[in-house]
């Protein structure tokens, strides 16, 4: 007995031993220390998916090829909860998850995607790349995950099938689908519609069979799917704007030297500067496009959008109540 596990022992070292020397050959470069997965939802060539890329190569070169990240996109690994799940034990190392998704695992975040609380993008990133977004990257501990940086994913506004949004009374009576998110059914409740929950694949035929007057998303989104053909009227109000995070479990992260930690942290600012900058891209491209196929925008000004923001009151009292003196320290900062 002793003499057969000495014998499979040996075996294993022979095969890894063969099996780095073959890799070093096929691929000419050292054999890596680290090999680790990043989970991505989107397609290929998606900002997200391009950032993770780049986030992928930083640390490859700047680990001189011990560190690689294998990323999967278009969900190879799973749902974004399914995901979080998978990286409190270990079982994925890296990946890009919408604040929606998180704040359902840890609410604090909520605060983050209140309605009309930013006043622009630049708000947004005063907000996150200063000592309120550390701080908020730091709350991911609790859930066994570490914080890396902010992605952006754009503002989402309304779009719907008759005549163009300009003031809350212009959606009373409006059917508008949402996602399956208690406070974006409680935003669309307090603009006086009715908040229809659909899954995604839905929204295009319902639109266009009078099911529902209006959705809700990001100009890149509203391209993709082809809702600009089905409802031309968009209206800039830019209601959430939900950053996503780029995280690393914390079984993976304790596994790193101080030294690898700091390279890993690096990389992802970097990336997330590039991610930002190819979203900026996109979302005028896809704006673009859709105005130049018919889509009338419309624009809401300052004071217009003051009056979408005093009908969110009961939603902040709802997800804020303890934490309103941050939600104003938030809004004093645009």
């Amino acid at each position: 007995m002793i003499k057969r596990v000495f014998i499979i022992i040996v075996s294993v070292l022979v095969l890894g031993i063969a099996g780095g020397l073959l890799y070093r050959h096929l691929t000419k470069e050292p054999v890596p220390e680290y090999i680790f997965t990043y989970a991505e939802n989107q397609s290929e060539n998606f900002p997200t998916s391009m950032g993770a890329y780049y986030f992928a190569d930083l640390v490859k070169e700047r680990t001189n090829g011990r560190i690689r990240i294998m990323v999967y996109t278009n969900g190879g690994l799973g749902r974004e909860a399914d995901i979080i799940k998978q990286m409190k034990y270990g079982g994925v190392d890296f990946a890009r998850l919408s604040l929606s998704q998180l704040a359902e695992v840890e609410p604090e975040l909520n605060i983050l995607q209140m309605p009309y609380i930013y006043n622009d993008a630049n708000h947004m990133w005063r907000v996150l790349d200063g000592e309120v977004g550390d701080m908020f990257l730091d709350k991911m501990t609790k859930q066994d995950l570490v914080g890396l940086s902010w992605y952006d994913a754009g503002a989402r506004s309304f779009y719907v099938t008759d005549g163009p949004i300009q003031s809350p009374e212009d959606m009373k009576g409006m059917k508008i689908r949402v996602q399956q998110s208690e406070l974006m059914m409680d935003m669309i409740e307090c603009l006086g519609a009715t908040a229809v929950p659909l899954s995604y694949e839905e929204v295009y035929s319902a639109l266009e069979l009078g099911e529902i007057d209006g959705a809700e998303n990001n100009w890149p989104s509203y391209e993709d799917t082809g809702h600009y053909k089905v409802a031309g009227f968009y209206t800039l109000d830019e209601h959430t704007r939900v950053p996503e995070m780029q995280l690393a479990s914390e079984n993976t992260w304790n596994m790193l030297s101080e030294e690898d930690r700091e390279i890993i942290r690096c990389c992802a600012e970097e990336s997330a500067v590039y991610e930002r900058g190819l979203w900026h891209e996109r979302e005028q491209s896809s704006r673009d496009r859709c105005i130049e196929s018919g889509v009338t925008v419309t624009e809401i000004s300052a004071s217009e959008k003051e009056a979408f923001r005093n009908a969110m009151a009961p939603v902040y009292e709802k997800y804020c109540k303890d934490d309103m003196e941050l939600l104003e320290i938030i809004r004093k900062m645009g």
